[in-house]
């Protein structure tokens, strides 16, 4: 599904983004953005176990 939205899809959403949220919210939303996936990804990666 998202391997089709190709170049022009992409600007398109960052021109969409920069229209909703304005200009001055755009870094820090993806700051945090970026952040969360990175947490993400490394609660997904631990290997801690579960507690029952």
């Amino acid at each position: 599904m998202f391997n089709q939205i190709g170049v022009p899809g992409i600007i398109l959403l960052l021109i969409l983004g920069l229209v909703v949220f304005g200009a001055k919210n755009l870094p820090s939303m993806g700051r945090s953005l970026g952040s969360a996936v990175k947490e993400f990804k490394e609660g997904i990666s631990s290997k801690e176990p579960k507690d029952q």
